[in-house]
């Protein structure tokens, strides 16, 4: 075990090729898909959260229900569909890094939307009557909401990035976990570990932990920096 982290310091330190490839492979994947699920999540939450119309219980019961999407059928919808004999099996995208973006993306949005749902109503509800009050149309009162939330919804992204980033089941489906391709922290931990090569499963684990400890670190900042520019 002494060996193994020994290594694995070794590898981190000495800015092994391998590794810098997959950590790179992996940032660029959680954030695009990041990204991306904050420009469909954002606006729906908004939308629900300004919102008054019939059924709107069953579309929150819905939202907060696909907050908790088995990564391993989104996985297996997205490999079907992008699959030879799927409808989008023309595109080639299956064992891509765009195919682990797009499992991702689906992961993700749900707890974009449910979040900052729940951010944006709370903030509507105490600015309501001025809204009101200002006659503002419906496109400016979100607008408005997603300025003042602007804190809070960075905190609703970092969350989405977290848990982007420690996805194993989705991406190693649709990805193949192919080696100088579609290679990332989470598959690659799981392979080396498998094959015995503790010493390479431990440096991606320990930078997976220090991306994990940054992201928290980033959200109690986001918060403080909040907290104080309310009393501003």
């Amino acid at each position: 075990m002494g060996d193994a982290f020994g290594l694995a310091f070794d590898l981190v330190l000495s800015g092994d090729a391998d590794l810098i490839e997959i950590v790179l492979l992996s940032l660029r994947v959680s954030l695009t898909a990041t990204a991306l699920a904050c420009l469909i999540g954002l606006p729906i939450g908004a939308l629900v959260a300004t919102g008054r119309f019939a059924g709107r219980n069953a579309v929150l019961i819905v939202m907060n229900a696909l907050m908790g999407l088995p990564p391993v059928v989104v996985g297996l919808l997205v490999y079907l569909h992008l699959s030879r004999s799927g409808p989008l099996g023309f595109l080639g995208l299956l064992y891509t890094p765009t195919a682990m973006i797009i499992a991702q993306t689906i992961l993700i949005a749900p707890i974009v939307a449910a979040l900052s749902r729940q951010v944006l109503e709370d903030l509507h509800s105490e600015y309501a009557e001025q809204f009101r009050s200002f006659c503002l149309t419906k496109l400016q009162t979100v607008q408005a909401l997603l300025w003042d939330a602007r804190y809070s919804l960075l905190t609703v992204g970092l969350a989405g990035f977290g848990r982007a980033v420690a996805e194993v089941g989705a991406v190693i489906i649709v990805g193949g976990n192919i080696d100088h391709l579609t290679r990332v922290m989470t598959t690659a931990i799981a392979l080396e570990t498998s094959k015995g090569d503790l010493a390479l499963a431990l440096a991606l684990g320990l930078i997976l932990l220090v991306i994990a400890l940054g992201v928290n670190a980033a959200v109690q900042s986001v918060r403080m920096t909040a907290a104080r520019q309310a009393y501003v």
